[in-house]
């Protein structure tokens, strides 16, 4: 799903698909975020597929329990379902106890049902320097189909060693997604697809933004396009 780069609309409400169609590749279904989740699933007839996020609490979201991974289990045998997130964190053992098997567990999951598998690490801290983002960005690569790293930028020092990152890190082989939440480091969530980003992440609605930072889902799509198309020389 992601040779290229996919735009996808953030929403925690699958009835605002057909409002995201002009615009995005996928939508990105925050299943923590929403009401009855498995049924908007089940009822979902829209035109794009689906990357579906239940993030942990520790992790910035709001399913507090083991129970997220049964409901994106059940969530990968929808056909509409394309990609899945979990967080490296569970994969690898840092995360609260008994998140590591369940993580393993869906991510063999999803492989068996032909659904790419995004690993994401969340950082609302700081952004670290170019070589720990780098190893990062390895590291949840390995784990998946995509390694996706969002940390705050408090300056354009940040902004930098991330874009730097992106660039390494898709030189070394490594298929990413990255960003910088924050005001300072907005504009990467434009421009570190010139430099290999896979996956862009906006809200359908700009006021259900899901991340700090986030541009509205039309502003993105022009941004992105036009610096890629320059940067190709189409």
């Amino acid at each position: 799903m992601f040779e290229q780069f996919v735009l996808t609309a953030s929403t925690a409400d699958l009835s605002e698909e057909p409002r995201a169609r002009e615009h995005a590749d996928a939508v990105e279904f925050r299943m923590d975020l929403a009401s009855d989740p498995l049924g908007q699933i089940d009822a979902y007839d829209g035109e794009l597929p689906l990357l579906v996020t239940n993030r942990a609490s520790w992790e910035g979201g709001e399913a507090d329990d083991l129970g997220r991974f049964d409901a994106l289990s059940t969530a990968l045998g929808d056909e509409a379902v394309a990609a899945v997130d979990v967080e490296l964190a569970a994969l690898r053992g840092n995360a609260p106890e008994g998140e590591r098997s369940h993580a393993t567990a869906l991510r063999d999951t999803a492989r068996e049902e032909g659904v790419s598998v995004v690993v994401s690490v969340h950082d609302f801290e700081s952004t670290p320097e170019p070589a720990t983002l780098v190893d990062l960005l390895a590291d949840a690569a390995s784990e998946g189909d995509v390694g996706k790293l969002a940390t705050t930028a408090t300056g354009p020092r940040d902004a930098l060693a991330m874009i730097e990152a992106t660039h390494e890190a898709t030189a070394a082989g490594h298929r990413v997604a990255t960003m910088c939440m924050g005001e300072p480091g907005r504009h990467t969530r434009a421009v570190t697809p010139v430099y290999g980003s896979k996956i862009g992440y906006a809200p359908v609605d700009p006021a259900n933004a899901t991340a700090p930072g986030q541009y509205p889902l039309a502003t993105l799509r022009e941004l992105v396009d036009g610096l890629r198309d320059g940067d190709t020389g189409e």
